[in-house]
């Protein structure tokens, strides 16, 4: 028998493999940044620099980060956000070290169970992919930023995604 692509599944391993991969490329794209840009440079109004959208993936992804792991979702509180690179790259591999060592232990049923968040009633797997699909939004942007500031980005296919989908038979 041929399983369907409803067989497909994710483990909890390989999903934090992917997140970690997609905060390494960002995590490029803001090293490319000059420094005195990063909180400055827009493409056009109304656009936020990208140190901005990147404090907000920061707070997002805390946000979901503790959500998963305690169960608990209130409401998110990020402020006062230093808007230094050095700052930025600091709580981002905190962050990071954060998600490779506490999202493993997530129990899979947490990732199903509905819940009420900040931006409305979801799954906890909805929340954390609307966390990958809001940074690779905003990498996106990065993108265009240094590209109309005469920069080459990182390329985003050197980089390591060991997601494989493993097939289950019922």
């Amino acid at each position: 028998m041929t399983p369907d692509s409803s067989q497909i599944t994710q483990t909890t391993q390989s999903f934090t493999n992917e997140w970690l991969n997609h905060r390494r490329l960002t995590r490029q794209v803001i090293e490319a940044f000059p420094e005195d840009q990063l909180f400055t440079f827009t493409a056009a109004a109304p656009m936020r620099p990208f140190g901005d959208m990147v404090w907000e993936i920061h707070g997002v992804t805390a946000y979901t980060l503790n959500g998963l792991v305690t169960d608990t979702w209130g409401e998110p509180r990020w402020s006062g956000f230093l808007r230094t690179r050095e700052a930025l790259l600091t709580a981002w591999d905190d962050l990071s070290a954060r998600i490779a060592s506490e999202l493993p232990s997530v129990p899979a049923t947490r990732y199903a169970e509905k819940k009420t968040l900040a931006w409305g009633p979801m799954t906890g797997l909805r929340a954390a992919r609307g966390v990958l699909e809001n940074e690779t939004h905003h990498r996106g942007q990065g993108y265009v930023y240094l590209r109309a500031q005469g920069i080459t980005p990182p390329d985003f296919w050197g980089v390591e995604l060991p997601y494989r989908p493993q097939r289950i038979h019922v």
